[in-house]
């Protein structure tokens, strides 16, 4: 069976090909180039256009990525390092104004290796008039997962699984800059946040920084927030939320009444299933009673117009937009 795949990088829903259920089997790291939409960190390649070449020129492209990369890697000593800190600058905003009355404003957070432009362009051809975008970019760093190889990420992650260390101060850094994107919003605008993958990792963070009200330092969280979306992402700090949480009545209360919508794909190869699961289970168990948990059979590390409905839908129907679809 045929299904067209397309990438929340592309503009609007722009298809990639008609291709079968079954993917080309490669690294983590070389699938997650081949759905990204352009090359920005190797000088060779800067700039290059994954989504218009051919699925196989594609994959020869991403191969050649992954050899920039192992390369890079064995010429670097401990550059993915968490103990070796810098500061790093974020890169450019991108926001997409609504076409209706303003009644809601989202930050949208890339994955690795990814650009805000890149949503920006697909977020404004959503029927969602009423809401503001804000896409920002995250500051290139080196990147554990790839061997200290530098690319776009909103925090340092060496591998993705509930028992690894989280870069609490650097998800702390990124928290606080998304909410420092909505803090100059008017007060009758509902705030959001939302991302795909690392973005969606960091908005679940962002959200336990809300319900508890503050961050992993202990500085004051300082935005209400009254939505957050993760698409094929996990959730940092999961295995200590819960103890957090507990003897706080008024962190129960914030989380119990914080929508979230969480979506995964059951054939991700890139983020597991299992970890969209125990994220959103995590949560749940943590007292976020108004979780949405929703799964989609053949959906790899992607995005597919059936998904973005359902964020459209949802969104609407919480945020009370007007001309609202029915959840």
């Amino acid at each position: 069976m045929k299904k067209q795949i397309t990438k929340g990088g592309g503009k609007g829903e722009k298809v990639v090909g008609n291709q079968s259920k079954v993917f080309y089997r490669l690294p983590a790291i070389v699938e997650v180039l081949y759905f990204s939409p352009t090359v920005a960190s190797i000088d060779s390649l800067k700039g290059l256009d994954l989504i218009s070449l051919t699925p196989t020129t594609r994959v020869l492209h991403c191969v050649l990525i992954w050899a920039n990369i192992m390369s890079h890697s064995r010429s670097t000593t401990g550059s993915g390092s968490r103990t070796a800190r810098s500061t790093f600058e974020f890169g450019r905003t991108h926001v997409v104004r609504p076409k209706g009355k303003h009644q809601a404003t989202i930050v949208w957070l890339h994955g690795l290796g990814d650009k805000g432009s890149s949503w920006s362009q697909l977020l404004e051809t959503l029927p969602l008039s009423n809401i503001k975008w804000i896409c920002p970019t995250a500051p290139t760093r080196p990147v554990a997962l790839f061997g200290g190889f530098p690319c776009t990420a909103w925090f340092d992650v060496g591998e993705i699984s509930e028992d690894a260390p989280d870069d609490m101060e650097v998800l702390d850094a990124t928290a606080a800059h998304v909410a420092n994107l909505l803090s100059t919003e008017p007060a009758d605008i509902k705030l959001g946040v939302g991302g795909f993958s690392m973005g969606a990792a960091t908005a679940l963070y962002s959200a336990t920084c809300r319900v508890l009200g503050k961050y992993g330092n202990g500085n004051l969280y300082p935005v209400n927030l009254s939505a957050i979306v993760g698409l094929s992402g996990w959730l940092p700090c999961s295995r200590t939320l819960r103890t957090r949480m507990e003897g706080s009545y008024e962190a129960a209360r914030r989380a119990a009444s914080l929508p979230i919508l969480v979506c995964h794909g059951l054939a991700d190869d890139v983020i597991a299933y299992k970890h969209g699961q125990k994220s959103a289970e995590a949560l749940t168990s943590a007292g976020f009673r108004n979780l949405t948990f929703r799964t989609y059979n053949g959906l790899g590390h992607y995005t597919v117009p059936e998904e973005m409905d359902e964020v459209c839908n949802w969104l609407t129907a919480w945020l009370g937009l007007e001309g609202s679809r029915s959840r």
